[in-house]
């Protein structure tokens, strides 16, 4: 089948700013479709059937006229955190054709003298603001694409909370069109509540005087997290996701969360890195939750409940970490019987019960036993000497292919 829908990218400009292509395809279709921002953009053409968006937004609804000529109109470049890239998984290539226009990150580019290539380009459109976070550290240039009018509010509480309120803001509203214009200011000092729907925020990140930033490697200090003793301490959980070894895209099941430390520094080794923390004490879900916003990993997944039960219907994992629950008749059976193969399972025991299982485990399942143990120096009198952690032992074992 040939081509039969075009996705045109339309900037405030209107027809105005659109080529030949883009302004042919939108007069030949049968079938118009985007926002009523968009729709407002183009003058009403006889017998042609004009349709907003549905609300809720559904992509899905093109595939109704599959075969006529189809338009969207979408905002600059539609493959960009836009309606292009959601229709691409729905439409074979050969079907749609994409016409974009500069993208929103583009025109702001040009009007800051920013190089995109040196600058992360972000979205909280159906996205929680706190992951912008996972990107900000000093001298860091950022392009964020606003939700709404909102947004640059939003964006700065969460920068000036993450101690970065010496961030310079810049928010550029209807770029490209009669309306265009521009706010500027701090993060901490920001006042605006509300902007123009139509937006784009640029940060240009400065820490403030007293702000302790963390590094991305695995191994955060304790005190990165707020818990109730259940953690896994600094100098193992560095060891343990060694052990666990995070790939972009994998999946990993924490059990036993706790303060939820080993799903959250799985996820920031990499952006796309994801993680469920399953959790049965409601104060220790709480504290997840804080911890995971406060270290800019929104996207942690929660799940309440004790394992085996609470594992059921959840996602293949590449990876799983018994923290909780080894001793539960069942978990460490429904755990490798979850795990896809080539998938990698750790657990960590610190009584001599729970090391004796994973001797077993090993004896059924092959894998690796590594003993550890830590000690701190700490002051005896004038002196110092060596108060040594229990000792841990970790079992470490790949599935099969």
């Amino acid at each position: 089948m040939t081509a039969w829908l075009t996705v045109v990218g339309i900037g405030e400009d209107g027809l105005d700013g659109l080529g030949a292509a883009a302004r042919q395809a939108i007069a030949d279709a049968c079938v118009l479709v985007g926002g009523e921002r968009h729709l407002a953009l183009v003058p009403a053409v006889v017998s042609q059937q004009r349709h907003p968006w549905p609300r809720p937004f559904d992509a899905g609804c093109v595939l109704a006229w599959r075969g006529m000529p189809v338009c969207v109109l979408a905002s600059g470049d539609p493959m960009l955190f836009g309606v292009g890239a959601t229709l691409a998984r729905l439409v074979p290539a050969a079907e749609m054709r994409v016409l974009p226009a500069p993208s929103a990150f583009a025109l702001a580019a040009a009007r800051l003298g920013w190089a995109l290539q040196d600058t992360a380009l972000l979205s909280v459109t159906g996205r929680p603001v706190a992951a912008v976070l996972r990107h900000v550290h000093e001298g860091a240039r950022l392009l964020v694409l606003s939700a709404d009018g909102s947004s640059p509010a939003a964006l700065a509480q969460a920068l000036a909370g993450h101690g970065f309120g010496a961030s310079r803001i810049e928010v550029l509203e209807h770029m490209g069109g009669p309306q265009e214009a521009r706010r500027s200011g701090t993060a901490a000092g920001w006042d605006v509540p509300r902007c123009a729907e139509l937006n784009v925020v640029a940060v240009e990140c400065a820490a403030d005087a007293d702000h302790r930033g963390w590094s991305g490697l695995a191994g955060l200090p304790d005190e990165a997290f707020q818990h109730d003793g259940q953690l896994t301490k600094r100098d193992m959980r560095a060891v343990t996701l060694a052990h666990l070894a995070p790939l972009p895209g994998e999946l990993l099941w924490d059990i036993g969360a706790g303060s939820g430390s080993i799903g959250i520094e799985w996820m920031r080794s990499h952006p796309a890195c994801r993680a469920i923390a399953i959790e049965a004490h409601e104060g220790r879900q709480a504290l997840i939750a804080r911890n995971r916003d406060a270290l800019a990993v929104p996207g942690l997944r929660i799940v309440s409940g004790r394992a085996p039960a609470a594992l059921d219907g959840l996602e293949t994992p590449d990876a799983i970490f018994i923290g909780g629950g080894l001793t539960v008749p069942g978990v460490p059976e429904r755990c490798w019987e979850a795990l896809r193969p080539g998938g990698r399972l750790v657990a960590n025991a610190v009584t001599v019960q729970t090391e004796a299982m994973l001797a077993d485990l090993r004896a059924r399942l092959g894998g690796d036993l590594v003993r550890l143990s830590v000690a701190h120096a700490e002051p005896l009198g004038r002196f110092d000497t060596w108060r040594t952690a229990l000792p841990v032992t970790l079992w470490r074992v790949r599935k099969p292919l």
